[in-house]
């Protein structure tokens, strides 16, 4: 990378737009909670997998995690748009998207926005986690975040999407002062 292209940007600002790329699913995040929920439940790794009947449980919940090298190398190349980018691994959107943010900053993310995918409700719903805990445990569907101006977002996600990924604004960035950096309005759409 040239040193004057490294991410983050020391421009990021209140009211940048903050861009949700769809993970593949549980990623490589949480499974020591997800083999427990597995063993208390007592289903077989070969059996259908509740959320999801044309695979096996094991199958599912081993789907690849998605690499996102190739799409954000792309359109980071298509234009300047994009001033910091957080991989959404353990620890979810609470801890890894304040590490990309400049201090006194934060992110409002509205859960609703979300498309979280169906294995995340079972979860939820078989080892009864509270919103919070899965917040803080697994990736709910988003494997990456973009941030980039608020007028360039739905340039930004037309052009993951054209790439094949799924891209949505959550949220933007806004003032920090204490407390969680990164805040939450809505809910969760947990499918059931």
């Amino acid at each position: 990378a040239e040193r004057g292209s490294l991410l983050p940007r020391a421009d990021i600002a209140v009211g940048d737009a903050v861009i949700g790329l769809a993970s593949s699913g549980v990623h490589s995040n949480g499974y020591s909670l997800v083999r427990r929920l597995v063993a208390d439940i007592g289903i077989g790794w070969q059996r259908p997998a509740p959320f999801a009947h044309e695979t096996s449980l094991g199958a599912a919940l081993l789907t690849p995690t998605k690499i996102y090298v190739k799409p954000v190398l792309s359109v980071l190349r298509q234009g300047g748009a994009i001033k910091a980018l957080a991989h959404i691994t353990g620890g979810g959107l609470v801890e890894n998207l304040p590490r990309v943010l400049p201090d006194g900053l934060g992110a409002r993310i509205d859960l609703g926005a979300i498309k979280v995918p169906a294995v995340f409700g079972w979860l939820a719903r078989e080892g009864q986690i509270a919103e919070a805990e899965m917040l803080r445990t697994f990736n709910c569907g988003v494997g990456m975040v973009a941030v980039c101006p608020k007028t360039e977002a739905e340039a930004v996600c037309r052009a993951f999407e054209a790439l094949g990924e799924v891209a949505n604004v959550l949220g933007e960035i806004a003032q920090h002062s204490a407390g969680n950096r990164v805040t939450f309005s809505g809910t969760l759409r947990l499918a059931s």
